[in-house]
Order: C-alpha cells, then sequence, then structure tokens
C-alpha cells in the first residue's frame, strides 16, 4: 500500500511510520521541514496541514493517509503564533480529509483522543471530538483511534520525570497522582495502525485504546523509578498554585508551561479496550516491559 504519514516526523507519527514501512508498505512521511533521522526505507514531502495547497501533492496517488499531526511543543497552545489545538488539531484535519477524498485515497486513519467528546470538559477533547464527526461525515472510508496516555522512548513526558529524577533526590508531581489512566506503549498504537490498514472489519470504527493496566501517575513514576534502579521520593504539588505559576511561565518565551498545560497532564483517561481486543486482538505491552525494551 501507499501510505502517507501526515506528522510522520513527530514522537506518534515516526514509530508509526517505522512500523508500517517494517510491514511491507510504500511509507511517505509529510511535515513541515524534512525529519532530522530519516527512516530507511521511506521518503519525505513536504506539507503543512494548515496550508490545504500544500497538501495536494503529498496525498496524489496515496491509497491510506495517516493523520498523526500534533501541535508543536504539545501540550502547549501557542495562539500568537497559531498553534492551537483549534487550528491544527480539528482545522488542520479537515485540511487532511478534504485533500485525501480528492485525491482518492482509500482510507483516512485519525488519531483523536481519550475521552473525546461534544461535552467534554477541556476544549481540546471537544476539538477531537468535532474532527472525528468531520472525519465520519467526510465520505472517505475510515478509521479512528482515541489512545490514552502515551509513553516511548521519544516522550516528553514519562521521560521529563525520569530526567528530574537524574538530577534530584525527589520527582516533583502535578497534583495527588491519584489520576487514573492505562498509559499505552507507542508501539502498540503504531501496531495497531499497521493492523487497521486496508481492515474491512475496521472501517467506520472508533477504537479506544490503552495500555494492559490502569494506574495512577505516582504508580506510572514508580515503576519507571524501579526500571531505572533510582529510588526517589515524590513530592506533590498542589494544582492551583503550579497553575498559578504557569499563568506567569506562559509569558516566557518559549511558553514552557501554560495553565491548560496543567489540566492536560491531571487529567484522568481510562480507555476501554474491549472493541479494539475483539477485532485486532493484539496483545498490549504492560508499562514495566516496555520500559525495559528501551530504557
Amino acid at each position: 500500500m501507499e501510505i502517507l504519514v501526515a506528522g510522520g516526523s513527530g514522537f506518534l507519527g515516526a514509530e508509526i511510520t517505522r512500523v508500517l514501512a517494517a510491514g511491507g508498505h510504500a511509507v511517505t512521511v509529510m511535515s513541515r521541514s524534512a525529519p532530522v533521522a530519516p527512516i530507511p526505507g521511506t521518503s519525505w514531502v513536504q506539507g503543512d496541514v494548515t496550508d490545504p495547497e500544500s497538501l495536494v501533492i503529498p496525498v496524489s496517488g496515496k491509497d491510506i493517509v495517516v493523520d498523526a499531526v500534533q501541535v508543536p511543543n504539545y501540550p502547549m497552545e501557542d495562539p500568537k503564533r497559531g498553534y492551537t489545538f483549534e487550528r491544527i488539531d480539528f482545522g488542520g484535519t479537515k485540511n487532511l480529509v478534504d485533500a485525501a477524498k480528492a485525491g482518492g485515497a482509500r482510507q483516512f486513519i485519525g488519531l483523536s483522543g481519550m475521552g473525546a467528546a461534544e461535552d467534554a470538559p477541556y476544549h481540546w477533547l471537544r476539538f477531537k471530538w468535532q474532527e472525528e464527526q468531520y472525519i465520519a461525515a467526510a465520505g472517505i472510508p475510515f478509521t479512528i483511534f482515541r489512545p490514552s496516555w502515551i509513553y516511548g522512548a521519544r516522550d516528553v513526558s514519562l521521560n521529563r520525570f525520569l530526567g528530574f529524577a537524574r538530577w534530584l533526590p525527589f520527582v516533583p508531581v502535578v497534583g495527588d497522582g491519584k489520576m487514573r489512566i492505562n498509559p499505552l506503549y507507542v508501539g502498540d498504537l503504531a501496531a495497531h495502525v499497521l493492523a487497521a490498514v486496508a481492515n474491512e472489519r475496521a472501517m467506520g470504527q472508533v477504537f479506544e485504546l490503552g495500555g494492559p493496566q490502569v494506574m495512577t501517575m505516582d504508580d506510572i513514576i514508580r515503576t519507571a523509578l524501579r526500571v531505572t534502579g533510582k529510588r526517589r521520593f515524590l513530592f506533590h504539588q498542589s494544582k492551583p498554585l503550579m497553575k498559578a505559576v504557569a499563568t506567569l511561565a506562559q509569558h516566557v518565551p518559549g511558553r514552557p508551561l501554560t495553565p491548560d498545560a496543567i489540566e492536560f497532564v491531571t487529567m484522568e483517561g481510562v480507555a476501554d479496550t474491549a472493541l479494539a481486543e475483539s477485532v485486532f486482538g493484539l496483545r498490549l505491552t504492560s508499562l514495566d516491559e516496555a520500559l525495559r525494551q528501551y530504557l
């Protein structure tokens, strides 16, 4: 299959690209700039989901389009630079779907998010729901995945906690650390995307994806510390205090932290994987096992 992975140079997209290429598909990565470390056996084309005209050539001749585009510096939005969930996640997806349909693609695979809903408490989840609705109504065969909290060798979340552990006698945790999630290994997400390619049972479906264990954030960090052989205590930071800090930090160049990002990292998100298990039957990797593979 000729497959285009939009956002294929990012954390999610690069792993999806690697797995699709290893599965024997001809994969083209689309991004605004060339990948720093191209994946062998793949090609690259320039394109920007916020610019519809730039998508015409990338989607031409592609059987399948995978949308793995994320807001730069995810999940920190930067409205002054146009890096918002509305413009990139929702608007960008609309542009990419339209281009894929016009280009004759036979399947569109979209990555949404756990908790996407019309009345979700956070705007990024409401925009995810809107992009799902647009995909479903576009008239092109589609498959949508709603992943839980994703981790892997290139993530900027779990690895950040481990970075603190290298230099500090403690690991700072926003909130009480009791939010429940089933963390999803990025390799498992990519494996499900591969399994969805041209899979009639996956067409028109929305799959929640999460790992095999429901854990608290404290459990996740403690597991990572144990695997790396480090002993650190968890220093919980008041969520209201951190939002106050973020209110100031969002005005620093580069926007290292925003109040919405504090909400993002303290969200609960337990995926119901029953449908994905019945259709794909793929084994899900435990946190402990995945960490031992790449740390």
